[in-house]
């Protein structure tokens, strides 16, 4: 078992990582699927993502919960039977889950370099304050690009634009937390979002106010 971290982020919302040491074989047999699951896990032609896939399975059944307690609506949003949110990310050998009693988001990200190459894409209002000469800026920008993949899978509209539509404030890399919104047209929403760092990937998880 490769049970990585709980965050009790407050009394009813937790984070779980799974860090992805076993195999396939032994991921798969430790876990039942129902049957619309193993017929995803068996599409999926990476077997970083089938692990992916399974090690969230691990993480419900941490969090107390089987497969059988996950179902995705129409537009991929997963959800608990119990009436729970949840949110999911997996990334290289690390998953995460966030379970609680609010809208929730979670994104983990690997720190490259790359990210500088793709700032514009998803970048506007932060470049106010963002250093592209500092040695945080990698950093940072992998905070910014976790806040707003966690917003997006909160809001579930794929017509939201990480550019135009979301701003992350301004933030220290010390605090481990920050502020966001997201604004179209008549829709806004503000965000909680709170980070870590390890093993150099960035944990990104957000809450509605």
């Amino acid at each position: 078992m490769s049970f990585y971290k709980k965050i009790q982020v407050n009394p009813l919302t937790s984070v779980l990582i799974w860090k992805i040491e076993e195999d396939f074989n032994e991921l798969f047999r430790q876990i039942k699927l129902k049957d619309i699951s193993l017929a995803r896990l068996e599409r999926m032609k990476s077997e970083s993502h089938q692990k992916g896939f399974l090690s969230i399975r691990h993480l419900l059944k941490v969090a107390g919960y089987s497969d059988f307690d996950l179902f995705y609506d129409e537009d991929g949003k997963p959800h608990l039977t119990d009436g729970k949110q949840i949110s999911i990310t997996h990334s290289n050998n690390f998953s995460a889950i966030i379970v609680g009693n609010q809208n929730v988001g979670i994104d983990i990200e690997l720190q490259r370099e790359k990210i500088t190459r793709i700032a514009d894409k998803f970048v506007e209002h932060e470049f106010d304050y963002l250093n592209k000469e500092s040695v945080e800026y990698i950093k940072k920008l992998t905070v910014i690009w976790g806040a707003k993949e966690a917003k997006y899978k909160m809001c579930n509209s794929r017509s939201l634009s990480f550019k135009d539509d979301m701003k992350v404030f301004s933030f220290d890399l010390a605090d481990g937390k920050g502020k966001a919104s997201v604004q179209q047209n008549k829709f806004e929403k503000e965000f909680n979002f709170f980070f870590e760092e390890f093993e150099g990937f960035t944990l990104v998880y957000a809450l509605e106010k």
